[in-house]
């Protein structure tokens, strides 16, 4: 392991295991709060990383400067020109990854929860599901395989043969937000390295720590220092990653006005994003309303709601609007919002007091407008009772917008038409769920709903680490999912052979038949 620089204490809460106090009873190594030209950058390490449940300062990461962010990319284009990396070793790389990970997962998972507003519970998850991303990362060499060119059905084809072959873009910039701040950050390293391409890493700056780690743990793994940086916070440091011409590829997951800074700045380059979503899911009159209202609450309020796929609008027929009202009412009521270490927990805190305020005033802004509030509508410092909804006018920010937070409306409908109109009645188009018995019904509905992914029988919250993930609208361009971006991070080359054409000097086949006999 690269020597390290940082460390994270970890104090002690009640209602924990013993395997998690034991685990739990030193300190993490975390390393240094940059990673650039082949090595951990630790003068400048002034930026406080802080835990959101309490303040605590859990961690420091570099202040770093445009000519730092240049200095990172200089670095690993001339690795790319100089230095090869064979796909095999970018294989073992990543599924040496794998496996030192699921050794590191208690580590991984304390840093996760510390710096982030996931429970321990949650942390453990995203730890298995980076593991499951890396995996899925390695087996994706097959993609790069290419293919033969098909000419012999082409007018201008002549003698000709060929074949193509996926290469890398070249650099990629991996921009990754808050909410899933180790597994997002794979998402996005290891497509791009297995790809062959060379990576800068920026991290949300109110979790950096957990990409930082990853990246350490990368290299321990046997990627090269000059494929990988990291840079997390400074003056005009995202401008500088975005603007500059060595940069072939834009990969960011946040919102839709930062996105479009980033496209406005970076001018023409490839550019995906996941720009989040406004979730609905649809219960028909034929569903199981105890299913139906047990899924709504374990997909609106998982992260404290910061989640892109939460469940944020519910659409029941009224002949069932009552009963998944009292069981969803009653299932987020169950619900504890406490400390993030302990297992009993089901809701930690928002990522800052400011972004509970801000969900504050949105449900509020519903209430004064009409609003019904069956549970939760309560704040205290960071974090936001799981809150359900009834009689919200449809111009409120809680339905017109991205509540991102633990914040759910449930509203009623007669005739499916309106369900699905209301349903598409929004600028994201990220996934949707539908709850029916009838798979006529349900195939119907999931071909006018205009999402990226319908989840059937299912809510919204659903992401298999394999598929092709994003949305429509203003939830994003391209797709992720590890093999479609390891296809977005690469491009086709193709090689073509003029074969001689035969000569009528060249001595004929049967001339040469003779000779040799």
């Amino acid at each position: 392991m690269l020597e390290s620089n940082n460390t994270l204490a970890i104090s002690q809460e009640s209602g924990e295991d013993t395997a998690t106090v034991g685990a739990r009873s030193g300190v993490a190594n975390l390393p240094g709060g940059a990673f650039f030209e082949g090595r951990w950058q630790t003068a400048e390490m002034t930026v406080e990383v802080r835990d959101p449940q309490d303040g605590s300062v859990v961690g420091w990461v570099c202040t770093s400067t445009p000519g730092d962010v240049k200095r990172a990319i200089a670095h690993i284009h001339r690795h790319l020109q100089v230095q090869d990396w064979p796909l095999r070793a970018r294989r073992e790389a990543l599924e040496k990854a794998v496996l030192l990970l699921g050794e590191q997962s208690t580590r991984f998972s304390i840093i996760v929860a510390a710096e982030s507003s996931k429970t321990i519970n949650e942390a453990e998850r995203e730890v298995r599901r980076c593991m499951e991303t890396l995996r899925l990362s390695a087996a994706a060499s097959e993609e790069l395989a290419g293919a033969t060119l098909g000419f012999d059905d082409s007018l201008a084809a002549g003698s000709k043969v060929g074949w193509y072959s996926r290469k890398p873009v070249g650099i990629v910039a991996a921009i990754t937000p808050f909410n899933d701040p180790l597994n997002l950050v794979a998402h996005k390293l290891g497509p791009a390295l297995i790809g062959g391409n060379g990576v800068v890493l920026k991290p949300s700056g109110r979790t950096p720590l957990s990409g930082l780690a990853l990246v350490e743990l990368l290299l321990e793994a046997g990627v090269p220092s000059g494929r990988i940086a990291a840079i997390v916070s400074g003056p005009g440091v995202s401008e500088a990653l975005v603007t500059d011409e060595r940069v072939d590829l834009i990969s960011f997951t946040g919102g839709p006005a930062t996105a479009d800074r980033i496209a406005a700045a970076a001018g023409a380059k490839k550019i995906l994003s996941e720009l989040g979503g406004n979730n609905a899911t649809i219960v028909c009159a034929d569903a199981d309303p105890v299913a139906a209202a047990a899924a709504i609450v374990a997909g609106a309020f998982g992260v404290a709601g910061q989640n892109c796929l939460s469940v944020q609008r519910v659409y029941v027929h009224t002949s069932l609007f009552e009963q998944v009202l009292e069981q969803v009412t009653a299932g987020t009521k169950a619900l504890r919002t406490g400390p993030k270490l302990d297992r009993s927990t089901d809701i930690g805190p928002m990522i800052s007091e400011a972004e509970a305020r801000r969900v504050e005033e949105w449900v509020e802004e519903a209430r004064s407008a009409g609003a019904t509030v069956h549970a939760g509508g309560t704040r205290r410092g960071a974090f936001y009772e799981p809150t359900v909804l009834t009689d919200v006018f449809s111009r409120c920010r809680v339905i017109r917008d991205e509540v991102f937070g633990p914040v759910v409306s449930i509203l009623p409908f007669i005739e499916v038409q309106d369900a699905i109109y209301e349903a598409n009645n929004s600028e994201y188009g990220l996934q949707a769920g539908i709850f029916t018995q009838s798979i006529d019904v349900a195939l119907a509905l999931a071909d006018k709903l205009h999402v990226g992914t319908v989840v059937i029988n299912g809510t919204s919250d659903v992401r298999i680490d394999s598929m092709p993930f994003g949305g429509f609208k203003k939830s994003g361009v391209g797709r992720e999912g590890v093999r479609h971006a390891v296809h977005e991070m690469t491009q086709p080359k193709n090689t073509i052979i003029n074969l001689a054409e035969p000569r009528s000097d060249r001595q004929s086949l049967d001339g040469l038949i003779e000779t040799t006999a």
